[in-house]
């Protein structure tokens, strides 16, 4: 085998033109493959992270009436739903695919909340102890809630810094007091995501989906609620999922042990009132789904390339055969098996088409950087792909080169020593 290997290489090298005109298919066809599907992959990961984020692989379910989460911003306390109880909080944080979870009441778009005469119109937020591990937030100034402020339901108020940005210019805003609903909180500390997170904002849907990250969050004691807002308020569940595919799973445990104790009285299903989880993977994968069809006809149109290379390589091996016709007679005269002389010329193709196989594979690497810093497409570079490209290009060359080599193999040593 490494004496087919020497001879093979030995033969493209004292052909060089002939020999890199012959991989130019398989060269194009390899790199056109190898970039569309890094463009795919990245595509299909920035969908994935525009919509779910920062990757913390927290799953959101709330209160829903009917395809609407439920606006306690303008609506009172539903009847039939109640706060959710010790024993439910229990089942869900010991689900198996469930890490942590972190129960919390909301305001998507806060009224009547002040420092000194700016107004703030972002998201407000009651948390308990759990929630900014949960939701991947660290302490970037001050500090966290103890649990004295939880348990004694201290007026304490803590910003991410979009609402810090909104409210403040230079100034310290650690111990500044802010007024929710003409209740002074002060505010103790300053979070930032762990791994920050910038949607991509293409649509309405997509504004509504991200606008509480874009007007910032406040984050107050969940104990302290009340104070500011209504008392016996339903609660939402943030429960972190083990892994990125388990969160519609988790989504739908969680929903379906909160809805237990859900008794609304409204049957119309356009208005019925239950809990339900954000499927954010599935839209990511609804998204994908779409473009699925394209990219998989792109992937066709280059394979294409990859064709006319193989025809490319079996014609210059059945060319490779004539003109090395009085070489295969003189090897089989000297005793040379079928199976030898059919080995050789295998692997001279295999050879030749895995070499364009590599140089296809860099080049697709290139071009898909390329393509990334010209478009500001995403790309991911599959080791898969490269594999598969490269085992491919070689049976390119043992597929198309058979018949050569099954010519080459059958030769009658005295017609081929006669040959001129």
């Amino acid at each position: 085998m490494l004496e087919n290997i020497r001879l093979s290489l030995q033969g493209i090298l004292s052909h060089k033109v002939r020999s890199i005109l012959t991989m130019l298919g398989i060269i194009i066809g390899i790199a056109a493959i190898i970039a569309i599907v890094s463009t795919i992959k990245g595509t299909n990961e920035q969908i994935k992270n525009n919509l779910i984020g920062s990757g913390n692989n927290a799953v959101d379910v709330q209160l829903y009436q009917g395809e609407y989460p439920y606006e306690f911003d303008y609506q009172s306390i539903p009847d039939g739903v109640p706060v959710v109880s010790d024993s439910t909080q229990e089942a869900i944080v010991q689900l198996d695919q469930v890490v942590s979870a972190s129960f919390y009441r909301m305001r998507s778009y806060c009224e009547n909340v002040y420092y000194g005469n700016t107004a703030y119109g972002g998201a407000m937020y009651g948390i308990d102890e759990a929630y900014f591990d949960t939701a991947g937030y660290q302490i970037q100034q001050g500090r966290g809630f103890t649990a004295k402020e939880y348990c004694d339901n201290r007026k304490v108020v803590i910003l991410d810094n979009t609402a810090v940005k909104s409210l403040f210019s230079s100034e310290d805003p650690i111990g500044a007091t802010i007024d929710i609903n003409g209740e002074p909180f002060t505010i103790v500390g300053i979070v930032v995501e762990t791994d920050p997170f910038e949607p991509v904002i293409n649509s309405e849907e997509d504004y509504w989906t991200y606008m509480g990250n874009s007007a910032g969050r406040m984050f107050i004691p969940g104990q302290s609620w009340p104070i500011a807002y209504q008392f016996d308020e339903p609660e939402n569940c943030l429960a972190k999922a083990v892994d990125t595919d388990s969160m519609p799973s988790v989504g739908k445990q969680v929903a379906d042990l909160m809805n237990a104790s859900v008794m609304s009285s409204d049957t119309d299903s356009d208005l019925q009132i239950q809990y339900q989880s954000q499927d954010l993977l599935g839209q990511a994968k609804s998204l994908q789904d779409l473009s699925a069809s394209t990219n998989t006809m792109l992937i066709w149109i280059a394979s294409i390339s990859l064709l006319v290379g193989g025809i490319g390589v079996m014609n210059i091996m059945l060319v490779s055969v004539t003109e090395r016709t009085r070489e295969i007679g003189l090897k089989k005269a000297l005793g040379a098996k079928k199976k030898r002389i059919l080995g050789q010329f295998l692997t001279e193709a295999a050879v030749l088409t895995s070499i364009g196989g590599i140089i296809g594979v860099l080049i697709g690497i290139g071009l898909a950087q390329l393509i990334s810093r010209i478009a500001s497409v995403a790309v991911a570079i599959s080791s898969v792909s490269i594999v598969i490209s490269v085992v491919f290009s070689m049976a390119v060359g043992i597929i198309f080169g058979l018949i050569p080599s099954i010519k080459a193999a059958n030769l009658n040593p005295i017609d081929a020593l006669r040959y001129e």
